[in-house]
């Protein structure tokens, strides 16, 4: 069984070791999760940075 982890550099949640959409590192440390839908329209996206549709982590250690 694979632990999810989250990237330390954009928070993408994922169950690989580097990060499939930037190459960062991946921890096993992360709390909370948003699914942004329609990053475009989302207030959470903007405020958090997120360029991409996607499952992301609130918070990474």
């Amino acid at each position: 069984m694979k632990v999810v982890k989250a990237c330390k550099t954009c928070s993408l949640i994922s169950e690989e070791d580097k990060c499939p959409r930037c190459a960062g590192d991946m921890s096993k440390e992360w709390q909370g999760y948003v699914i942004i839908i329609d990053h475009n329209k989302s207030e959470i996206a903007k405020r958090m940075g997120i360029n991409e549709n996607g499952k992301y982590a609130l918070k990474v250690r």
